[in-house]
């Protein structure tokens, strides 16, 4: 168990090429550690063992063939495996089929043995479902491991698994990459698919890739991934080389801009903000170039612009639920708040916040004529404790009326989209640019808190340039801080 655990994914493949372990032989290192750990971390939703099994006998191929994997419990689709993207409401809702996403991981030689946790539709950047309970950090149980993809992070954290499946909308790979003492890279808009039921995410913010420990691992993971299917919107161009061999060369000299400032005027940990500064000492070091700078972009207008997103698609979400059945009662409180306003919202306001992507796409652009990439903290805070975020009983009491007597038009006027701004990303405010440009992204592990807890680094790339991130990323990697699972 203790050999297993210090492997990544690349690793272990090259003990089964080698045929040193077979591919059993790791799925029950895999299902031992999973059944020894998470009882306290509650990072696994649906247990599929029977059928990886069967799967690690036959003859597996790929660049991570007989390496046991688990996949994000929403839109990665398991044929014949529930489906319920954290919430009550889709608890009976089985897959007919694997999404693209899971046929490129098997197509890779990957064994999935089950699904990891999510908040209700992956909307928050914390993992407590009521439907399933709190996922705790393998760092400090007494802690969030993040969110939307907290479950991929607690097991990849506590070695249940060298990588897991993930996706990113607003922040969901990096906020628990950098809450986990992870990496995590969200790729470009449309560079990895999201077919056959769909054709983009959340209008394409979101993106699904991986959480990993090592580089290497998310750099072959892109390369199995990687690559429109039909029906995709459009095809983003291949990289020149692909992404496992660009990290084996340092790049070159880069110039790099950075910033600590919350884009929306919240408040910035210190021990935060010392991070990146070590960071940005630490990439003078290698031979960059780092000065202060930021993007011209109205952070408050995106934070704006984001949550319009949030709440025009947990309305469009609920809607579909319900059609099949779905009770008001089997929704989170805040899930029916964002769908009360979502139904309030007026179409053309969704439509004239989803026309100003553009704008912050021009104008981070603006900004990489100047400069190769882009530093900010991950997150503005460390990883919060357990139900620290938990709406206060106050505010459900007052909110309990509003929705039975549905005054979403009334609530609207109150300023309430403002007031989410502020409160649902306080925590995590630096985060949203990359979803909303549909440009690349990574949270690196380069700090710890006083108290202990990881502290990530963001990086955020010209659209179509992770090969620029994973270099950096395999370049800074000898100086990533490594935190270690308490379980």
């Amino acid at each position: 168990m203790k050999e297993y655990s210090r492997y990544d994914a690349t690793g272990l493949a090259e003990l089964v090429r080698n045929k040193e372990v077979s591919a059993q032989e790791l799925l029950e290192a895999a299902r031992e550690r999973a059944n020894g750990t998470d009882s306290q971390l509650n990072a696994i939703v649906w247990r599929l063992d029977d059928e990886a099994r069967i799967e690690s006998r036959v003859r597996l191929t790929g660049p991570f063939a007989g390496v046991p994997f688990l996949v994000k419990d929403i839109a990665q689709d398991v044929a014949g495996a529930p489906s319920a993207g954290g919430s009550a409401a889709l608890r009976n809702n089985i897959a007919s089929h694997d999404s693209e996403y899971v046929r490129r991981a098997r197509r890779a030689g990957l064994v999935i043995f089950g699904k990891t946790a999510t908040p209700e539709f992956a909307l928050k950047g914390i993992t407590e479902p009521k439907a399933f309970g709190a996922t705790r950090n393998p760092v400090n149980l007494f802690h969030t491991p993040g969110g939307s993809s907290g479950g991929a992070a607690a097991v990849v954290a506590a070695g249940i698994v060298p990588m897991a499946g993930a996706s990113d909308g607003g922040g969901s790979i990096r906020i628990p990459a950098s809450y986990c003492g992870l990496f995590g890279l969200r790729p470009s808009r449309g560079r990895v698919p999201c077919g056959p039921d769909r054709g983009e995410i959340w209008e394409g913010a979101s993106s699904e890739h991986v959480l990993t420990r090592s580089v290497r691992d998310s750099a072959a993971m892109l390369d199995a991934l990687a690559g429109a299917d039909p029906g995709a919107p459009f095809h983003i161009a291949p990289p020149e080389l692909p992404y496992a061999q660009q990290i084996l060369q340092p790049p070159k000299p880069l110039k790099i801009g950075f910033c600590t400032r919350s884009p929306i005027g919240t408040e910035v940990h210190p021990d935060v903000v010392r991070v990146i500064h070590v960071t940005a000492s630490k990439l003078e070091a290698l031979g960059h170039q780092v000065e202060e700078a930021e993007p011209g972009v109205d952070g408050l207008a995106l934070a704006r612009s984001f949550i319009t997103l949030y709440m025009g698609q947990v309305a469009a979400d609920v809607a579909a639920c319900k059609a099949k059945g779905a009770t008001d009662d089997q929704f989170e409180l805040d899930t029916r708040a964002l769908d009360l306003l979502g139904r309030a919202l007026p179409v053309s306001e969704y439509v004239a916040q989803r026309r100003r992507w553009n704008e912050y796409a021009h104008g981070l652009a603006r900004f990489f004529t100047k400069y190769d990439l882009y530093l900010t903290p991950t997150t503005a805070q460390p990883a919060p404790r357990i139900g620290q975020l938990a709406m206060p009983e106050w505010q459900q009491l007052l909110l309990r009326p509003i929705l039975a007597l549905n005054m979403g038009k009334t609530l609207m006027k109150t300023g309430a989209v403002d007031r989410m701004v502020r409160e649902n990303l306080r925590w995590t405010p630096f985060t949203q640019l990359s979803n909303l440009t549909g440009t690349p992204s990574m949270s690196v592990p380069m700090g710890v808190s006083e108290s202990g807890l990881p502290i990530g680094a963001q990086f955020v790339a010209p659209f179509g340039e992770e090969g620029r991130l994973l270099a950096l990323a395999a370049q800074l990697e000898p100086m990533f801080v490594r935190s270690r699972s308490v379980v």
